[in-house]
Protein backbone atom coordinates (compact mmCIF):
# COMPACT_ATOMS: atom_id res chain seq x y z
CA UNK A 1 0.00 0.00 0.00
CA UNK A 2 2.78 2.46 0.89
CA UNK A 3 4.45 1.90 -2.49
CA UNK A 4 1.30 2.81 -4.43
CA UNK A 5 0.65 6.22 -2.90
CA UNK A 6 3.66 8.08 -4.37
CA UNK A 7 2.78 6.77 -7.83
CA UNK A 8 -0.87 7.81 -7.54
CA UNK A 9 0.04 11.23 -6.17
CA UNK A 10 2.56 11.73 -8.97
CA UNK A 11 -0.04 10.83 -11.60
CA UNK A 12 -2.74 13.14 -10.22
CA UNK A 13 -0.32 16.00 -9.74
CA UNK A 14 0.95 15.65 -13.29
CA UNK A 15 -2.54 15.76 -14.81
CA UNK A 16 -3.52 18.71 -12.59
CA UNK A 17 -0.66 20.77 -13.99
CA UNK A 18 -2.65 21.32 -17.16
CA UNK A 19 -6.22 20.43 -16.11
CA UNK A 20 -6.62 23.40 -13.81
CA UNK A 21 -9.31 23.69 -11.15
CA UNK A 22 -10.83 20.27 -11.90
CA UNK A 23 -9.62 18.23 -8.93
CA UNK A 24 -12.72 16.03 -8.83
CA UNK A 25 -12.56 15.33 -12.56
CA UNK A 26 -8.89 14.36 -12.18
CA UNK A 27 -9.70 12.11 -9.21
CA UNK A 28 -12.54 10.35 -11.02
CA UNK A 29 -10.37 9.90 -14.10
CA UNK A 30 -7.71 8.28 -11.91
CA UNK A 31 -10.41 6.07 -10.36
CA UNK A 32 -11.37 4.74 -13.80
CA UNK A 33 -7.77 4.32 -14.95
CA UNK A 34 -6.75 2.32 -11.89
CA UNK A 35 -9.96 0.29 -12.09
CA UNK A 36 -8.96 -0.65 -15.64
CA UNK A 37 -12.11 0.88 -17.08
CA UNK A 38 -13.30 3.72 -19.30
CA UNK A 39 -14.81 7.17 -18.83
CA UNK A 40 -17.24 9.39 -20.72
CA UNK A 41 -16.67 13.14 -20.39
CA UNK A 42 -19.81 15.08 -21.22
CA UNK A 43 -20.41 18.81 -21.48
CA UNK A 44 -20.58 21.74 -23.88
CA UNK A 45 -17.66 22.33 -26.27
CA UNK A 46 -14.61 24.20 -25.00
CA UNK A 47 -14.56 23.27 -21.30
CA UNK A 48 -11.55 20.94 -21.42
CA UNK A 49 -12.87 17.45 -22.23
CA UNK A 50 -10.26 16.75 -24.89
CA UNK A 51 -7.59 18.29 -22.67
CA UNK A 52 -8.26 15.69 -19.96
CA UNK A 53 -7.73 12.88 -22.45
CA UNK A 54 -4.50 14.38 -23.74
CA UNK A 55 -3.22 15.02 -20.19
CA UNK A 56 -3.83 11.41 -19.15
CA UNK A 57 -2.15 10.09 -22.28
CA UNK A 58 0.92 12.32 -21.87
CA UNK A 59 1.17 11.41 -18.18
CA UNK A 60 1.70 7.77 -19.15
CA UNK A 61 4.68 6.53 -21.12
CA UNK A 62 2.44 4.43 -23.35
CA UNK A 63 0.94 4.44 -26.83
CA UNK A 64 -1.79 7.00 -27.46
CA UNK A 65 -4.26 7.37 -30.31
CA UNK A 66 -6.86 10.05 -30.89
CA UNK A 67 -9.89 9.12 -32.99
CA UNK A 68 -11.99 12.05 -34.17
CA UNK A 69 -15.52 10.71 -34.55
CA UNK A 70 -17.40 12.09 -37.56
CA UNK A 71 -20.59 11.04 -39.38
CA UNK A 72 -18.60 9.38 -42.19
CA UNK A 73 -16.33 7.36 -39.88
CA UNK A 74 -16.67 3.59 -40.47
CA UNK A 75 -16.15 0.72 -37.97
CA UNK A 76 -13.12 -0.49 -39.90
CA UNK A 77 -11.53 2.92 -39.50
CA UNK A 78 -11.39 2.18 -35.77
CA UNK A 79 -10.73 -1.55 -35.49
CA UNK A 80 -8.72 -2.11 -38.65
CA UNK A 81 -9.40 -4.49 -41.52
CA UNK A 82 -7.94 -7.26 -43.65
CA UNK A 83 -6.09 -5.97 -46.71
CA UNK A 84 -5.16 -8.09 -49.70
CA UNK A 85 -1.45 -8.16 -50.50
CA UNK A 86 -0.58 -8.58 -54.17
CA UNK A 87 2.90 -9.78 -53.21
CA UNK A 88 1.87 -12.61 -50.86
CA UNK A 89 -1.54 -13.08 -52.51
CA UNK A 90 -3.08 -13.29 -49.06
CA UNK A 91 -5.16 -11.11 -46.81
CA UNK A 92 -3.23 -9.55 -43.91
CA UNK A 93 -4.72 -7.77 -40.92
CA UNK A 94 -3.94 -4.05 -40.71
CA UNK A 95 -4.57 -2.84 -37.12
CA UNK A 96 -6.67 0.28 -36.61
CA UNK A 97 -6.06 3.05 -34.08
CA UNK A 98 -7.88 1.08 -31.37
CA UNK A 99 -4.64 -0.88 -30.86
CA UNK A 100 -3.10 1.50 -28.32
CA UNK A 101 -3.04 1.93 -24.56
CA UNK A 102 -4.98 5.18 -24.28
CA UNK A 103 -7.72 5.94 -26.80
CA UNK A 104 -9.23 9.41 -26.97
CA UNK A 105 -12.60 8.94 -28.68
CA UNK A 106 -13.26 12.60 -29.38
CA UNK A 107 -16.88 13.69 -29.88
CA UNK A 108 -17.99 10.08 -29.94
CA UNK A 109 -21.65 10.97 -30.43
CA UNK A 110 -20.97 12.63 -33.79
CA UNK A 111 -20.54 9.20 -35.37
CA UNK A 112 -23.41 6.89 -36.25
CA UNK A 113 -24.53 4.17 -33.79
CA UNK A 114 -23.07 1.54 -36.15
CA UNK A 115 -19.63 3.08 -35.83
CA UNK A 116 -20.01 3.63 -32.09
CA UNK A 117 -20.71 -0.09 -31.68
CA UNK A 118 -17.23 -0.88 -33.05
CA UNK A 119 -15.92 -0.07 -29.57
CA UNK A 120 -18.17 -2.51 -27.69
CA UNK A 121 -16.00 -5.64 -27.87
CA UNK A 122 -12.80 -3.66 -27.34
CA UNK A 123 -14.12 -1.95 -24.22
CA UNK A 124 -15.66 -5.08 -22.69
CA UNK A 125 -13.20 -7.82 -23.59
CA UNK A 126 -9.99 -5.97 -24.51
CA UNK A 127 -9.94 -7.63 -27.91
CA UNK A 128 -11.10 -7.10 -31.48
CA UNK A 129 -12.55 -9.78 -33.76
CA UNK A 130 -12.01 -9.31 -37.49
CA UNK A 131 -12.86 -11.94 -40.13
CA UNK A 132 -13.09 -14.68 -37.51
CA UNK A 133 -9.73 -13.83 -35.96
CA UNK A 134 -9.38 -12.45 -32.43
CA UNK A 135 -6.72 -9.81 -31.81
CA UNK A 136 -5.92 -8.92 -28.17
CA UNK A 137 -5.45 -5.28 -27.17
CA UNK A 138 -2.44 -4.07 -25.16
CA UNK A 139 -2.39 -3.47 -21.41
CA UNK A 140 -3.21 -1.06 -19.97
CA UNK A 141 -6.14 -0.16 -22.19
CA UNK A 142 -8.48 2.77 -21.58
CA UNK A 143 -11.03 4.63 -23.69
CA UNK A 144 -11.56 8.29 -22.76
CA UNK A 145 -14.59 9.40 -24.74
CA UNK A 146 -15.93 12.93 -25.01
CA UNK A 147 -19.37 13.93 -26.13
CA UNK A 148 -21.43 17.07 -26.55
CA UNK A 149 -24.98 17.31 -25.16
CA UNK A 150 -27.51 15.62 -27.44
CA UNK A 151 -29.32 18.90 -27.92
CA UNK A 152 -26.39 20.09 -30.06
CA UNK A 153 -26.58 19.90 -33.85
CA UNK A 154 -25.14 16.83 -35.56
CA UNK A 155 -25.08 14.45 -32.59
CA UNK A 156 -26.28 10.85 -32.32
CA UNK A 157 -27.31 9.59 -28.87
CA UNK A 158 -25.15 6.77 -27.53
CA UNK A 159 -27.01 3.43 -27.32
CA UNK A 160 -27.64 2.09 -23.81
CA UNK A 161 -25.32 -0.84 -24.51
CA UNK A 162 -22.52 1.61 -25.32
CA UNK A 163 -23.15 3.77 -22.24
CA UNK A 164 -23.05 0.65 -20.06
CA UNK A 165 -19.40 0.09 -21.03
CA UNK A 166 -18.25 3.29 -19.35
CA UNK A 167 -17.36 3.00 -15.68
CA UNK A 168 -18.13 6.68 -15.06
CA UNK A 169 -19.84 9.54 -16.83
CA UNK A 170 -18.27 12.81 -15.72
CA UNK A 171 -19.62 16.31 -16.41
CA UNK A 172 -16.92 18.97 -16.69
CA UNK A 173 -18.67 22.23 -15.87
CA UNK A 174 -17.32 25.74 -16.26
CA UNK A 175 -14.21 26.73 -14.29
CA UNK A 176 -14.22 29.57 -11.80
CA UNK A 177 -13.08 33.06 -12.80
CA UNK A 178 -9.78 32.60 -10.94
CA UNK A 179 -9.07 29.34 -12.74
CA UNK A 180 -9.87 30.87 -16.11
CA UNK A 181 -7.37 33.62 -15.40
CA UNK A 182 -4.76 30.92 -14.75
CA UNK A 183 -5.73 29.24 -18.02
CA UNK A 184 -5.25 32.46 -19.97
CA UNK A 185 -1.83 33.00 -18.42
CA UNK A 186 -0.65 29.41 -18.90
CA UNK A 187 -1.62 29.45 -22.59
CA UNK A 188 0.31 32.61 -23.36
CA UNK A 189 3.18 30.76 -25.04
CA UNK A 190 1.36 27.68 -26.29
CA UNK A 191 -0.51 24.59 -25.13
CA UNK A 192 0.86 23.45 -21.72
CA UNK A 193 -0.25 19.86 -22.35
CA UNK A 194 2.20 19.66 -25.27
CA UNK A 195 5.08 20.05 -22.80
CA UNK A 196 3.76 17.61 -20.19
CA UNK A 197 6.17 14.81 -19.31
CA UNK A 198 5.23 11.22 -18.47
CA UNK A 199 4.75 10.45 -14.78
CA UNK A 200 4.22 6.65 -14.97
CA UNK A 201 4.89 3.88 -17.46
CA UNK A 202 2.53 1.13 -18.55
CA UNK A 203 4.00 -1.44 -16.17
CA UNK A 204 3.39 0.81 -13.17
CA UNK A 205 -0.22 1.40 -14.23
CA UNK A 206 -0.82 -2.36 -14.51
CA UNK A 207 0.68 -2.84 -11.03
CA UNK A 208 -1.68 -0.21 -9.62
CA UNK A 209 -4.62 -1.89 -11.34
CA UNK A 210 -3.64 -5.19 -9.73
CA UNK A 211 -3.38 -3.45 -6.35
CA UNK A 212 -6.94 -2.17 -6.76
CA UNK A 213 -8.23 -5.73 -7.00
CA UNK A 214 -6.62 -6.56 -3.67
CA UNK A 215 -8.57 -3.83 -1.84
CA UNK A 216 -10.92 -5.49 0.66
CA UNK A 217 -14.69 -5.01 0.57
CA UNK A 218 -16.61 -6.08 3.67
CA UNK A 219 -19.68 -8.28 3.24
CA UNK A 220 -21.86 -5.56 4.77
CA UNK A 221 -20.65 -3.13 2.09
CA UNK A 222 -21.43 -5.64 -0.64
CA UNK A 223 -25.00 -5.71 0.67
CA UNK A 224 -25.07 -1.90 0.88
CA UNK A 225 -23.92 -1.61 -2.73
CA UNK A 226 -26.54 -4.09 -3.94
CA UNK A 227 -29.24 -2.31 -1.92
CA UNK A 228 -28.46 0.87 -3.87
CA UNK A 229 -28.62 -0.98 -7.18
CA UNK A 230 -31.87 -2.76 -6.27
CA UNK A 231 -33.41 0.55 -5.20
CA UNK A 232 -32.96 1.87 -8.74
CA UNK A 233 -34.77 -1.18 -10.11
CA UNK A 234 -37.73 -0.71 -7.75
CA UNK A 235 -37.99 3.05 -8.25
CA UNK A 236 -41.33 3.97 -9.86
CA UNK A 237 -39.71 6.95 -11.60
CA UNK A 238 -37.33 4.71 -13.52
CA UNK A 239 -38.27 2.53 -16.47
CA UNK A 240 -34.97 0.59 -16.29
CA UNK A 241 -32.72 0.38 -13.23
CA UNK A 242 -29.00 -0.26 -12.96
CA UNK A 243 -27.71 -3.49 -14.49
CA UNK A 244 -25.44 -6.12 -12.98
CA UNK A 245 -22.59 -4.51 -14.94
CA UNK A 246 -23.50 -1.30 -13.12
CA UNK A 247 -23.13 -3.05 -9.76
CA UNK A 248 -19.73 -4.40 -10.82
CA UNK A 249 -18.69 -0.93 -11.98
CA UNK A 250 -19.63 0.59 -8.63
CA UNK A 251 -17.78 -2.21 -6.82
CA UNK A 252 -14.57 -1.82 -8.82
CA UNK A 253 -14.77 1.95 -8.70
CA UNK A 254 -15.11 1.88 -4.92
CA UNK A 255 -12.00 -0.31 -4.67
CA UNK A 256 -10.08 2.14 -6.83
CA UNK A 257 -11.33 5.16 -4.87
CA UNK A 258 -10.21 3.50 -1.63
CA UNK A 259 -6.71 2.87 -2.97
CA UNK A 260 -6.44 6.47 -4.17
CA UNK A 261 -7.49 7.60 -0.69
CA UNK A 262 -4.65 5.55 0.79
CA UNK A 263 -6.68 2.64 2.17
CA UNK A 264 -6.67 -1.10 1.45
CA UNK A 265 -10.35 -1.38 2.40
CA UNK A 266 -13.57 0.22 1.15
CA UNK A 267 -15.73 2.45 3.35
CA UNK A 268 -19.39 3.41 2.70
CA UNK A 269 -18.44 6.85 1.36
CA UNK A 270 -16.40 5.25 -1.43
CA UNK A 271 -19.60 3.64 -2.70
CA UNK A 272 -21.87 6.57 -1.92
CA UNK A 273 -19.71 9.18 -3.66
CA UNK A 274 -19.43 7.12 -6.85
CA UNK A 275 -23.10 6.14 -7.13
CA UNK A 276 -24.07 9.07 -9.37
CA UNK A 277 -21.18 8.98 -11.89
CA UNK A 278 -21.29 5.16 -11.97
CA UNK A 279 -25.05 4.60 -12.22
CA UNK A 280 -26.83 7.69 -13.59
CA UNK A 281 -25.99 6.90 -17.23
CA UNK A 282 -27.17 3.29 -16.85
CA UNK A 283 -30.77 3.96 -15.84
CA UNK A 284 -33.70 5.07 -17.99
CA UNK A 285 -36.37 7.33 -16.46
CA UNK A 286 -40.00 7.14 -17.43
CA UNK A 287 -40.97 9.67 -20.05
CA UNK A 288 -37.40 9.34 -21.28
CA UNK A 289 -36.11 11.72 -23.94
CA UNK A 290 -33.14 9.84 -25.40
CA UNK A 291 -29.89 11.23 -24.04
CA UNK A 292 -31.47 14.12 -22.13
CA UNK A 293 -32.50 14.78 -18.54
CA UNK A 294 -28.99 14.16 -17.21
CA UNK A 295 -29.23 16.50 -14.25
CA UNK A 296 -32.70 15.25 -13.30
CA UNK A 297 -31.52 11.62 -13.33
CA UNK A 298 -28.42 12.46 -11.29
CA UNK A 299 -30.58 14.20 -8.67
CA UNK A 300 -32.86 11.16 -8.55
CA UNK A 301 -29.92 8.80 -7.97
CA UNK A 302 -28.64 11.08 -5.19
CA UNK A 303 -32.04 10.92 -3.50
CA UNK A 304 -32.26 7.13 -3.84
CA UNK A 305 -28.79 6.69 -2.33
CA UNK A 306 -29.75 8.84 0.67
CA UNK A 307 -32.74 6.54 1.30
CA UNK A 308 -30.56 3.42 1.61
CA UNK A 309 -29.40 2.78 5.20
CA UNK A 310 -25.62 2.98 5.59
CA UNK A 311 -24.08 -0.02 7.41
CA UNK A 312 -22.34 0.69 10.69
Amino acid sequence: MNSTQPLIAKLRENISRVVLGQDEVVRLTAVALLAGEHILLEDVPGVGKTLVGKAVARSLASEFRRIQFTPDLLPGDITGSSIYSTESRQFAFSPGPIFANIILADEINRATPRTQSALLEAMSERQVSIDGQTHPLPRPFMVIATQNPVEFEGTYPLPESQLDRFLLRIPMGYPSREVELQVLTSHREGEPVDFLQAALDGRQVVELQEAVRRVEVDAALNSYLLDIVLTTRKCEELHVGASTRGALALYRGAQSAALIAGRNYVVPDDIKNLAVPALAHRVIPKGYLHGGQRQAVESLIERLVEEVPVPA
